[in-house]
């Protein structure tokens, strides 16, 4: 028994109160955003009856997400991290409530959902690398891969039970009642910002304005363990990220109809239900100190799970059959299982090696690559199943991966060599 609870996630972060006060909190808004998530592209094609305009929102959310992503680096690096978590937290609260407005009184101006959704987008792309720069200031360093992991399996969790529950929930209670229990659920996390220490500024003052943000690229570029990190994120996400195919393969490979089906849903679903399954059993990240070669051989595995997926894609085409649909669902799970563990050695390395000053920056720009990247490998899937089909860009994306990975190890050997730091180290760090 005690074999098998160590295998099971590290819980020492939740003893810091602080963070455990976000964790729980996070817990609820996740579940609470996931639902305006699927509430906002329903609206716009409720008003407008076309998947054009639904597209659209991914440009609406993306943009300020890049732009304000970037600048909120600056800004967490700039000011007391605890009142900018209060002031970006209350934004979200007023757009989720304007959401909520617009919605209950029948609104049918689809711009007044699109400039929501990116005011909305705006504060979250300052609040995500704020909170996440605070985690270091609240907790050990040798528990900030296990802090990420948990933080990454709330999540994925999510990502699970939000949109499941919005589609329950949307021909009972309506669109505005997502939005309303969407703000609702933010006042959770904006008492657990409250209740954080004061999180001052650490060094002289700094500018926030495009210098700030330049700053934080040039101090990127000369940390080659950092580069290394979001290099490595960028091809796995670029050249390994199907997701684009799965409506077509969907259809195509498993007999779903062109309108969409349970093999659909199933697909998008199983990276996330991987993901919470490697987060639950991740007991043993502590005990990895070697995480630079723990990131690329997790980010093989991922290569070498979308190669399995095209196989078994292949191998239903046409008609589909409920055997290979399940093969190709366990092998998208255990993608997300190893690419949830990559993601947590990851932010991990990036939170331990990056100093205090430029922390915000850097998870700006981790905010960005984490939101560009996949629409990215959107992109690039689309043009090759053009091609060559389904299961050729899919396999093919991720032998390209594990092909990347070669490349990095080669180009970064300080990266393959990237040691935790001991305890001993870290108290003799300053």
């Amino acid at each position: 028994m005690s074999v098998f609870r160590r295998q099971l996630a590290d819980t020492r972060p939740l003893s810091e109160p602080a963070f455990r006060r976000l964790w729980l909190a996070n817990i609820v808004t996740v579940i609470g955003a996931q639902l305006s998530i699927v509430a906002v592209p329903q609206q716009v094609f409720q008003i407008t009856g076309s998947s054009a305009y639904v597209g659209l929102t991914g440009v609406f959310a993306l943009v300020p997400l890049i732009m304000f992503g970037l600048w909120g680096g600056a800004l967490a690096d700039a000011l007391d991290r605890r009142r900018l978590l209060m002031i970006t937290t209350l934004g979200l609260i007023a757009t989720a409530v304007l959401f909520w407005l617009q919605a209950a009184a029948g609104n049918q101006n689809v711009w007044l959902v699109m400039v929501l959704l990116a005011v909305q987008q705006a504060f979250f792309a300052v609040n995500q690398p704020t909170r996440a720069a605070i985690i270091p200031r609240l907790i050990p360093s040798d528990q900030l891969a296990s802090a990420s992991a948990l933080n990454m399996t709330v999540m994925q969790f999510g990502a699970i039970v939000g949109p499941v529950s919005a589609g329950i929930l949307i021909p009972v209670v309506g669109l505005d009642t997502l939005y309303l229990l969407d703000s609702i659920a933010l006042l959770v996390t904006l008492w657990a910002v409250f209740r954080l220490p004061p999180q001052p500024v650490e060094g002289e003052r700094r500018s926030v304005g495009l210098r700030s943000v330049f700053d934080g690229f040039v101090y990127l570029a000369t940390r080659r363990i950092l580069l290394a990190s979001f290099l490595v994120d960028i091809i796995a996400m670029v050249f390994g990220m199907p997701r684009a195919l799965f409506p077509q393969i969907a259809t195509e490979s498993f007999g779903d109809p062109v309108s969409g089906g349970t093999a659909l849903g199933m697909l998008f679903a199983a990276m996330s239900v991987g993901a919470v399954l490697g987060g639950v059993f991740s007991g043993w990240i502590p005990r990895v100190r070697r995480q630079g070669l723990a990131v690329l051989v997790c980010v093989a595995l991922w290569g070498l799970a979308m190669v399995a997926f095209g196989l078994f894609v292949a191998a239903a085409s046409p008609g589909g059959s409920a055997w290979w649909l399940w093969l190709a669902l366990i092998a998208l799970a255990f993608g997300g299982a190893v690419d949830m563990i990559s993601a947590a050695f990851r932010q991990a390395i990036l939170l331990d090696s990056a100093t205090d000053e430029m922390r915000g920056r850097l998870q700006g720009v981790f905010i960005v690559v984490v939101a560009g990247g996949p629409r990215i490998g959107d992109v690039a899937h689309g043009v090759a199943a053009a091609s060559v089909g389904t299961a050729v860009a899919a396999s093919g994306g991720g032998v390209l991966v594990v092909i990347g990975v070669v490349i990095c190890a080669v180009a970064f050997p300080a990266f393959l060599r990237y040691t935790v730091r001991s305890a001993a180290e870290r108290g003799s760090k300053g």
